[in-house]
Parts: structure tokens; C-alpha cells; sequence
């Protein structure tokens, strides 16, 4: 379990949402273009992941890896985030916040579901109503940023329009039309700009220039020494 908490950005305001998470699952091969979505195949070949068995897939990960920290630890130097958009289920409504799904590039190279439950998947600590950005979701702009030589540089960007819609992603896991209270689901990301790469601060957002807002959230990566 987990207890996320939120500032639930509304049209008529800000309130604090609390949602304790049982379920958590990481929607992996979501693109919806087939061009764009065997582009990121084969970056991740170029690391030796092994191609998926369908698209899409549904990855459970422990619910106790959600964290909204600033800073996570993880081993050795071979992780790298990627930023998603991350629906929760509450027991009012569906919310929807940023996330990034940090995974070990090494681990995945011989087990991508092994791999999902090795580091923390962090989330950011404001959301949006799903209601008020489902009639745009397709406009929504997916973005992180990494830090490189000393500078802050794009990673990744993109239109959710390249993402499978969340209705379908919502009823390929379980076939359900709602994602249940206390269950949240990571909705896949965009391909690396040049190539997948760790950086020691992932910074990732979601803006909605229909609504002129953003949601936001960084964290800093402290790498721990492996040792045997």
C-alpha cells in the first residue's frame, strides 16, 4: 500500500486529495502510431531489451514503490526515468498526475517485468480531474528533462495524441470501464531524444495549453555503490 496526496487542481479550485493505493500498473507499449512505438522497440534492443510478447502490456509493480519524494536512491548507475502520465483511481472520481516510471537499464536487459520493481516510480504531488482534460487529452504535451555537462536539456516530448487513449488502456487491463478506487495506472511515455541515458535529476511535466496549466515534479537521483 500507499498514501498519495494531492493539491487536485480543479476549474473551481484547489482541493486536498488523500488516495490510499492497493493496485499499482505500468502500461508499457501504449504508442499508438506503429512507426513511433517500434522506434522505441528498437532503442530499447540497442540496450538489449527483449521486444514484448503483445502490445499493450500490463506490468503489477508493488504499490510500495510509489513515492513523491524529491530524491530517490537507487543501485549503481545504470537507471534512467521516464515520464508518463499516471491516472489514479479515487472513490469520487478518476484523477490524473505526472509520473515517471525509473527503471534499471541493466535489470531490463534480461527482465523487463523484473525491472519495473526494482526502483521507486515516483509521481508528482498536484493532479488534475480526468473530466476536465479528457475532451483535450489528445492536445496534452508529455515532457521531461534530464541534466547533462552541466545543463538542463529536453529528453522527451510529445503530444498524449501518440499515447493510447486511457479509456482503452483502462479496459484492456481488466476489461473494466473504470479504474478502480485505490488503483493507479501508469499510461506509457515518449521515445528518448538520442538515447536512453541515466542523469543524476529527472524533471517532468505535464501541460495542458488548452487550460493554460502545467503539472510539474523533479527529483534528484542519488546513485548507491554496488558492492559484493
Amino acid at each position: 500500500m500507499a498514501t498519495l496526496s494531492f493539491e487536485g487542481q480543479a476549474k473551481g479550485g484547489i482541493e486536498k486529495v488523500t488516495v490510499e493505493i492497493g493496485d499499482l500498473v505500468i502500461a508499457g507499449w501504449t504508442g499508438r502510431d506503429v512507426a513511433a512505438l517500434e522506434h522505441h522497440i528498437e532503442e530499447l534492443k540497442a540496450i538489449g531489451v527483449q521486444p514484448p510478447s503483445k502490445v499493450p502490456l500490463y506490468y503489477r509493480v508493488g504499490a510500495s514503490l510509489l513515492t513523491q519524494a524529491d530524491t530517490i536512491q537507487v543501485l549503481g548507475d545504470d537507471s534512467s526515468g521516464e515520464v508518463e502520465p499516471v491516472l489514479v483511481g479515487a472513490a469520487d472520481r478518476l484523477w490524473v498526475t505526472v509520473g515517471a516510471d525509473h527503471t534499471d537499464r541493466r535489470v531490463e536487459s534480461y527482465g523487463v517485468a523484473v525491472s519495473k520493481q526494482v526502483c521507486p516510480k515516483v509521481v508528482g504531488r498536484s493532479a488534475w480531474r480526468f473530466e476536465e482534460v479528457e475532451p483535450h487529452w489528445d492536445q496534452l504535451i508529455l515532457r521531461s528533462f534530464i541534466h547533462e555537462d552541466g545543463e538542463r536539456v529536453v529528453y522527451q516530448e510529445g503530444l498524449l495524441a501518440k499515447i493510447r487513449a486511457p479509456r482503452e488502456l483502462i479496459a484492456g487491463w481488466r476489461g473494466e470501464k473504470k479504474l478502480p478506487a485505490g488503483a493507479a495506472m501508469f499510461c506509457g511515455t515518449m521515445p528518448a531524444i538520442g538515447p536512453i541515458r541515466p542523469s543524476s535529476r529527472f524533471e517532468m511535466e505535464i501541460e495542458d495549453p488548452v487550460l493554460g496549466r502545467t503539472l510539474r515534479h523533479a527529483y534528484d537521483v542519488q546513485a548507491l555503490p554496488i558492492v559484493s
